[in-house]
């Protein structure tokens, strides 16, 4: 019998611990570390695999007034497809009303259980820097501070300037052989996710299994208006909007790009993270789309920092939920205000687990509703942080493949890679 294939055992595993997450209950927990041990030898590539890419693709584009147009055609794309997100996000709130009906004691039993978690993310909503400080941020004091923390603005901003610095050095010995040392970093990189997913079904069953067995699905069921509302938005926004884009623009078939892009949705659903799912994006981009390593090393962990669309459309809804729970009435300003905030926040926000309820309470502060109508929200918020962040990625991807197609470098034929 021929032995499944990687995304097949993934999906596997990843359906086999939501079972098992929902007959066995939260003592699963106990099986955690399987899936924190995959985490952390994806996140283990992650710094190393975005600088060296990021900076062999800068400096082999060569021309500024390439990479200039490479980079706006990328930004041009993201904030394109972020508006359209959250657009979609508030259409289908103002149309369904998920917020209207619910019953004053399941809004109290709510802010009772999840009041807490509210606090927390409003605290850390106040603390956040200024708008010009935050831009002052993304520039490095000290590059390998940056890179031993892990702050990925800063670490593309700094392999963004030593490629562009690289384009200029007049020895090309010297050139070379820093181009040369960062290039097999780069490939040695992409080897060590191969050997990682390997262990990629073992680590899904794991995170799911607990995700499941820990908060349980008996949540959905007082939340499921609003969860549908956001979980129908992802899927309207990634099967129109990105397949649209895909087939229109890039001239790819909608199968292939979803089959190539499938085990980076499986990684984002079962971990909730753009930034750990990156390294498993670009190996995908480049042998299943056709995407060269010069676009993809640029495109995607730019995408991973910056294109949150499944974070947008959510946040649309969820304001708008919010806003009908408490009987507020959002007038068309104030939705145009959500669009321009949403789209904003996006931008710069770590792609890590949860941190859409931060962007969420600056957009709920900036119209004036409730800050605590988080806790409304928060016992789904897990469940749809999941379905967000496989929006959020194939986002990316489709941005990799449109960008590398308008450079005419897109590949019909791409190298099959051994973790496939």
């Amino acid at each position: 019998m021929k032995k499944p294939s990687l995304p097949t055992q993934i999906a596997i595993g990843m359906v086999l611990g939501v079972i098992l997450g929902a007959i066995v209950g939260e003592s699963i927990v106990v099986i955690k570390p399987l899936g924190d041990l995959f985490l952390r030898l994806i996140r283990m590539v992650v710094v190393p695999l975005v600088f060296a890419s990021l900076l062999v693709g800068t400096a082999t584009v060569g021309d500024p007034k390439k990479l200039g147009r490479i980079g706006g055609r990328t930004l041009a794309y993201y904030l394109c497809t972020t508006a359209i997100a959250i657009s979609l996000g508030l259409l289908i709130a103002n149309v369904v009303q998920p917020g209207a009906g619910m019953d004053p004691t399941v809004q109290q039993q709510l802010l009772a259980d999840f009041g807490d978690g509210a606090d927390a993310s409003v605290d850390r909503m106040r603390t956040r820097p200024s708008v010009s400080d935050a831009l002052l941020d993304i520039v490095p004091e000290n590059p390998m501070s940056s890179l031993a923390n892990a702050n990925m603005l800063q670490i593309i901003f700094f392999a963004l300037m030593f490629g562009v610095a690289l384009t200029f050095v007049a020895k090309e010995a010297h050139k070379t052989a820093v181009l040369s040392f960062f290039e097999g970093v780069s490939d040695a990189m992409i080897q060590l996710v191969h050997i990682v997913m390997l262990i990629a079904p073992i680590g899904v069953f794991a995170l799911m299994a607990a995700a499941v067995g820990q908060f349980g699905l008996d949540v959905l069921r007082v939340l499921l208006l609003y969860a549908a509302c956001v979980v129908v938005g992802l899927l309207i926004h990634m099967t129109l909007v990105y397949t649209t884009a895909v087939k229109l623009i890039a001239g790819m078939s909608p199968a292939r790009f979803f089959a190539g892009i499938r085990p980076a949705q499986i990684v984002a659903f079962s971990t909730s993270s753009s930034g750990a799912t990156l390294p498993v994006t670009m190996d995908r981009a480049r042998t299943k789309l056709g995407v060269p390593e010069q676009v993809s090393s640029f495109v995607l962990p730019l995408g991973a920092t910056i294109n949150m669309d499944g974070t947008a459309l959510y946040q649309g809804v969820a304001a708008v939920f919010i806003a009908q729970v408490y009987g507020i009435e959002i007038g068309l300003g104030g939705q145009l205000t959500i669009v321009l905030m949403a789209t904003l926040a996006s931008i710069g926000t770590a792609a890590v687990p949860g941190v859409g309820i931060i962007t969420l309470a600056m957009v709920l502060e900036q119209i004036g509703l409730p800050l605590e109508g988080i806790a409304l929200i928060l016992g789904v918020d897990r469940i749809l942080d999941m379905i967000r962040t496989v929006t959020n990625v194939t986002g990316d991807a489709s941005a990799a493949v449109i960008v590398a197609a308008a450079e005419g470098q897109l590949d019909s034929e791409p190298v099959e890679s051994e973790a496939a």
